[in-house]
């Protein structure tokens, strides 16, 4: 079995954001201080299905203690690095940014990359010489990420999960599991593996199995997971349709939430877990909730008619929420919902305004017109060509919007929160014909 050493939190005075110590050189800015996280204990109601000491690999008891994953003990020879110039650029498989929004990774039918987004530069260009690469995780900005691979030939088998190494350039350690590995998620001290119905929850450093959870059929590979030291929340669908599962690790408890009638398409946590957003398939309404207890804190409409919602992402402060769809427009809320003084404190829906008597004409009048005559609208907007795929997140400086697209184009705005309307276009790159 392989054994991995990462990196661990942040000093708790510190921002957990900022990049983090690695054994070697960080992949892109200085390393702060840090000091370890206690370990989290697993839910002692949950069996792993791995042991806990696993058996040499190929051996018989391993294949038989644990039939849904197979831990993969050794890493296999490294693989071609060279960046291969070609005038046709390779087709994209894969978009995400990594956990604090300032890097995004993109997953290739040659291999992967990595960018900078303020400033905007291409940091890695790894080719595989032909092998495709569906998925891509960063874990902050260290020189660890996980990969999974895909396309018409695939870099690795799409059922196992790499651990790429990028200052050695080469795969350290592998999970494997009987079925397409949908998504992954990395925490400092978890791997988080998702299927199409079944999600693994291991520990980073001995890849022990700490969870298993059944999910209802999840093509989109859904899953968020907190990144705040101290706390371990994951949300991800439940076994119904429109439900959502979050399970608070900490306080050992999972807590249910119908959020939608339709199935859900769309998730994210915010920064600190207090806070999930979630989209159905209908795409009309996006729906903020506490983790805490699961109360409805605001919904938002993104607009009357169908539409896929492709990504949706907390501000910092959150204050705001952006939402991308195939609709081409990416459209900013503005959030009112008191998150108390304290991270302890229970978020709460803003109270609302006073408003002046309102005649009974005008109240039967409110009480028959369609629900989206009196929704939440957003404060700002940014057209986009319509039906292609684009992810977004909120930039480093104040008000602004990143916006990253599979047609490659990379898009930085700014949004007046006092007037709204439409946002002013910053800079454009095409990032599949930057230089590495």
């Amino acid at each position: 079995m392989a054994t991995l050493s990462i990196p661990p939190d942040p000093n708790p005075d510190l921002d957990s954001n900022l990049p983090i110590e690695t054994p070697t050189p960080p992949l892109l800015e200085e390393p702060t201080e840090t000091e370890p996280e206690p370990e989290l204990e697993s839910r002692p109601d949950q069996e792993p299905t791995s042991p806990t000491s696993p058996s040499p690999p190929g051996s018989p008891s391993a294949e038989t203690h644990n039939p849904s994953s197979q831990l993969i003990q050794t890493a296999p020879p490294p693989l071609p690095n060279s960046i291969t110039a070609s005038t046709q650029p390779p087709a994209l498989l894969h978009l995400s940014f990594n956990q604090d929004y300032g890097c995004f990774a993109v997953g290739t039918s040659t291999g992967f990359m990595v960018y900078n987004c303020d400033p905007f530069r291409g940091i890695i260009n790894r080719d595989f010489e032909g092998g495709g690469v569906a998925v891509v995780e960063m874990l902050f900005r260290c020189n660890l990420l996980a990969l999974v691979g895909g396309g018409p030939t695939p870099a690795f088998p799409q059922n196992k999960v790499m651990i790429w190494d990028d200052h050695q350039t080469r795969c350290i350690g592998e999970l494997s599991f009987r079925t397409e590995v949908r998504s992954v998620r990395l925490r400092r001290d978890r791997v988080i593996v998702v299927l199409d119905q079944k999600i693994f929850v291991y520990n980073f450093v001995d890849f022990k199995l700490v969870h298993q959870i059944e999910t209802a059929p999840n093509p989109r590979g859904l899953c968020a997971v907190s990144q705040h030291q101290g706390q371990l929340i994951l949300v991800c669908p439940g076994g119904q349709k429109g439900q959502v599962r979050i399970e608070h690790y900490g306080a050992r408890r999972t807590k249910f939430i119908m959020a939608h009638d339709s199935r859900i398409a769309c998730l994210v946590l915010s920064q600190d877990g207090r806070l999930v957003a979630t989209a159905s398939t209908k795409g009309t309404l996006v729906r903020i909730f506490s983790t805490f207890d699961g109360t409805l804190l605001q919904e938002v409409r993104r607009g009357a008619d169908r539409a896929e919602i492709y990504s949706v992402a907390f501000s910092r402060n959150m204050q705001w929420l952006a939402v991308s769809s195939d609709k081409g427009t990416v459209h900013v809320f503005s959030l009112k919902i008191n998150m108390g003084l304290t991270p302890n404190d229970k978020p709460r829906p803003a109270p609302e305004p006073s408003v002046p008597n309102v005649t009974p004409a005008l109240s039967f009048i409110k009480g028959v017109l369609p629900k989206y005559f009196h929704s939440e609208w957003s404060v700002a907007q940014f057209r986009l060509r319509e039906g292609s795929q684009y992810i977004v997140a909120f930039g480093d400086q104040k008000n602004t919007i990143v916006i990253v697209g599979m047609d490659g184009s990379f898009y930085r705005c700014q949004f007046d929160p006092a007037a709204g309307g439409e946002m002013m276009q910053l800079e454009c790159h095409n990032f599949l014909k930057q230089e590495s």
